[in-house]
């Protein structure tokens, strides 16, 4: 099996062209692929398949072989692939993923995709949506308890559920003590991603994030356009925000009129190679 390694501000992968190849069993090859000991290593593992719908469609699992249903780096990553391996010569190109069919703008540089915009549509406040139990919905800025720690939270999908906690300093938690039990906390009935948030300023926040299925990731594309969101509504920010996170910056922007959230960050390649699955 043909892949090729890429990252978004650290959030690696490993992409197969599923136009060519073909994946017995990916939830598997997820698990063995991911390890970064006796595997490639990587936060998960990408499909790009045919779309009957879009230009392209993205199946993504996790390192422990969940099924994930949106990722903001991912999917930059897939548009760099698409456009810089031939695949298709536009740069606007349509995505289909389970959380809905995704818009990528692509800036070209030196005939290599450098960035991507994605529009990833409208947040998802609804308790029930997310899935969240709450006392109220939307669920801003609600006590919750973990691990003795009493906290608030505000909860938002991005295609997948965040729950974001703001903090004074998120380099100071101890994340890998932490992050399992807010992941597995049982006001979240299908687990959740965890966002640490600190604000700077007006226009900028520094987050770490522990992610469901892969533990503490160096970036989250999902998770900080769910934080930026979770600032503009608990007033901290404007609707333009960097996100500061351990493997680069993502800049946010919130469409009020239309009520859509737009990422732009960086797609790299790393390296190609051949997997025996």
């Amino acid at each position: 099996m043909k892949f090729t390694k890429m990252q978004g501000c650290g959030n690696d992968y490993v992409y197969v062209n599923c136009l060519k190849e073909t994946v017995e069993n990916p939830a598997e090859v997820a698990v063995r692929i991911s390890d970064r000991h006796f595997g490639v290593g990587s936060d998960g593992l990408i499909l790009i398949c045919p779309s009957e719908t879009a230009d392209f469609k993205m199946v993504m699992y996790n390192a422990d072989g969940s099924q994930a249903q949106m990722c903001g780096n991912g999917i930059r990553c897939v548009g760099k692939y698409v456009y810089d391996y031939g695949l298709t010569d536009k740069t606007v190109v349509l995505v289909e993923t389970p959380a809905g069919v995704k818009e990528l703008t692509l800036h070209i540089e030196e005939g290599k995709v450098a960035e991507v915009t994605v529009c990833m549509g409208s947040p998802v406040t609804e308790a029930e949506k997310i899935p969240v139990i709450a006392e109220k919905s939307p669920v801003i800025a609600e006590p919750v308890e973990v691990e003795g720690r009493k906290e608030v939270m505000t909860c938002v999908s991005m295609g997948n559920p965040h729950a974001i906690f703001f903090v004074e300093d998120p380099m100071l938690l101890p994340l890998e003590q932490l992050g399992p039990a807010y992941e597995t906390h049982e006001r979240f009935p299908e687990r959740t991603n965890t966002e640490f948030v600190r604000v700077i300023d007006r226009n900028t926040l520094l987050m770490r994030v522990w992610e469901r299925g892969s533990g503490e990731t160096l970036a989250c594309g999902t998770g900080a356009c769910a934080c930026a969101y979770a600032a503009i509504v608990n007033g901290y920010t404007e609707d333009t925000v960097t996100v500061k996170l351990l493997g680069g910056d993502l800049k946010i922007q919130y469409d009020r009129d239309k009520n859509v959230i737009y990422m732009t960050g960086p797609a790299v390649t790393v390296f190609e190679g051949e997997y025996e699955a």
